[in-house]
């Protein structure tokens, strides 16, 4: 797709991008048309259907953070916009000398174009701010607002569509490492 890219440039002088779609919408959109006209098609997601965005895992593909990163690196390159590798932590970084030695990590053993540290965190409205998925305050037990990312900005989950609010619950958090070998925030060979 790239070369082809890079021949109707030529042809044209315009500038084409092959970009990663982030999905927020045609994800469940798509999928739901699909599973309609083609019931035995196969889909992410067991109550509602979605599809994965672009080359992206599948969202419980994995809870070792450097196997997805490995999976995404050579993929990520391929494109000439619209990447990025979420870190889907599922709760909040308090240790900043190990998240800063994971940050390093990756910038050394990785050429993806861009990545997120990506916390979930619940609001309550009571409490406030709330580390991680807590579906009730441990405070007051009321009923929490669970934000994370959709794609590239954050977002009440309660907010978002269904085939997203599935990929929510489908998603599993990468374990918190600094690195693949646990000590210097290089990734062991």
């Amino acid at each position: 797709m790239r070369s082809v890219l890079a021949t109707y440039q030529a042809e044209t002088g315009q500038l084409f991008n092959l970009e990663a779609t982030p999905a927020e919408g045609t994800s469940y959109r798509l999928a739901r048309l699909d599973r309609r006209l083609y019931p035995d098609i196969i889909t992410s997601g067991t109550d509602e259907p979605y599809y994965t965005n672009s080359t992206h895992l599948p969202v419980g593909f994995t809870d070792d953070v450097f196997t997805a990163l490995e999976h995404q690196d050579e993929l990520q390159l391929k494109y000439t916009g619209g990447t990025v590798f979420h870190a889907y932590l599922g709760e909040r970084v308090t240790d900043t000398i190990t998240c800063r030695r994971f940050l390093q990590a990756v910038m050394d053993n990785f050429r993806l174009p861009y990545f997120t540290i990506t916390p979930t965190f619940s609001i309550c409205p009571e409490h406030g701010y709330l580390s991680g998925e807590q579906w009730t305050c441990p405070e007051c037990g009321r009923e929490t607002e669970i934000w994370s990312r959709i794609v590239g900005y954050y977002r009440p989950v309660k907010n978002w569509n269904k085939g997203k609010q599935e990929e929510f619950r489908e998603r599993r958090g990468f374990r918190p490492v600094a690195s693949r070998d646990g000590q210097t925030g290089r990734a062991a060979s």
